[in-house]
């Protein structure tokens, strides 16, 4: 186990490896370096054959509580055009390996966005979610517009970054942003569980359809349709198809 100042990378186990983010002093606030260090583990993981999922958890009372405060006053917008903060947030978004969120307590701000840009997300039962930048003036700027509203459709979405009114655990899994509610302190180990299950199916099957579904919010179905069935076509070479279809149909 390696860690770094703001997260710990866990071993790799049965595919899996678990990022933990490690401030709980600052509600695990995503500061720059944060945000540095979560983006070059799942670019570093990404590239490593044998990690199959990667979980992102934080603490029992926030996953993350939001950006830094103090550091984001500081930029205006020239700043973060090209920061590498901002460029931390496209290296996550490209990650091709399954991420999971494990959400404890607050999820807020910039922390919601990470679980937004996570693939799936379990959420203790009482964790909190919400996107209060409106009360500081500001907006969201990681995906709190976009994928929210992509998730939870128009009217919540503009509740929730209109007043910076926070929403509980059912509320999020009913708006789509998390899949499963699980009880308090249990989020890591279900996360942990699906993880597994998503590493023990072929890597490039699970990248694949990965990047299909992904593909459904950014494309015409036309479009989608065709680039779903190209994928499709691509699999039906693979020699990890046909092993496990041979495996099948044996019995």
């Amino acid at each position: 186990m390696s860690a770094g100042a703001d997260v710990v990378i866990g071993p790799l186990e049965d595919g899996v490896v678990v990022l933990t983010l490690a401030r709980p002093e600052a509600r695990n606030a995503l500061r720059h370096q944060t945000m540095i260090e979560l983006a070059d583990a799942i670019e570093r993981l990404d590239a490593d054959a044998d990690a199959r999922g990667i979980i992102i958890a934080g603490g029992q009372k926030a996953f993350a509580a939001g950006a830094d405060i103090a550091e984001m006053a500081a930029l205006d917008g020239p700043a973060l055009l090209a920061h590498p903060r901002t460029l931390a947030w496209q290296r996550i978004w490209r990650a091709g390996c399954p991420l999971i969120a494990a959400v404890e307590g607050w999820a807020l701000g910039g922390g919601c966005e990470l679980v937004l840009s996570c693939d799936l997300a379990i959420a203790g039962a009482g964790a909190r979610f919400g996107q209060p930048e409106i009360t500081l003036g500001w907006m969201p700027g990681a995906g709190g517009t976009q994928r929210l509203a992509r998730s939870a459709g128009k009217a919540l979405t503009m509740q929730l970054v209109l007043t910076g009114d926070q929403i509980d655990a059912e509320a999020a899994r009913a708006a789509g942003i998390v899949s499963e509610v699980v009880p308090s302190g249990t989020a890591l180990s279900r996360a942990r569980t699906l993880a597994q299950r998503i590493a023990s199916h072929p890597r490039q099957a699970t990248r694949l359809a990965k990047q299909a579904v992904l593909r459904a919010f950014e494309t015409p179905l036309s479009e989608g349709l065709r680039e779903e069935h190209a994928s499709f076509r691509h699999l039906a070479s693979s020699e990890e198809r046909a092993a496990r279809m041979a495996t099948f149909l044996r019995g």
